[in-house]
């Protein structure tokens, strides 16, 4: 299967703000911490077979723990899993040719909050 499975929550959008309005460099120290989860996560993917042919769609089955989340405080999260990816070598640029289209979906995990990437054929 050509999927990749990220470990959540990394930060939603409305924590980051806070996160940035309280402290200089909190943003900076929360984001790389994230980019650094995702990192990881991708480069154990790639070390099981994983690849992307970019110029696809790319699916994003989102994982959360509840419903107070709104969705699309959630999927703000994209932001660092491309950063992620492209730290691991894994995508050479999170820009319009490689990202095309983002199709997310939302699901509620107690257990095993998490994001599955994959792209869609």
């Amino acid at each position: 299967m050509n999927r990749i499975i990220i470990p959540l929550p990394l930060m939603t959008l409305n924590q980051y703000i806070k996160i940035e309005r309280g402290n200089m460099f909190g943003g900076a120290k929360v984001k790389k911490q994230a980019t650094e989860t995702v990192m990881l996560a991708v480069r154990k993917a790639m070390n099981q077979g994983v690849k992307f042919q970019w110029g696809k769609p790319l699916s994003f089955d989102w994982y959360w723990y509840d419903k107070r989340t709104d969705p699309d405080n959630i999927a703000f999260q994209h932001k660092f899993i491309f950063d992620g990816m492209q730290k691991a070598e894994f995508l050479e640029n999170d820009n319009w040719d490689h990202i095309v289209e983002l199709r997310d979906r939302f699901f509620i995990d107690k257990a095993n909050p998490r994001v599955e990437v994959e792209e869609i054929d």
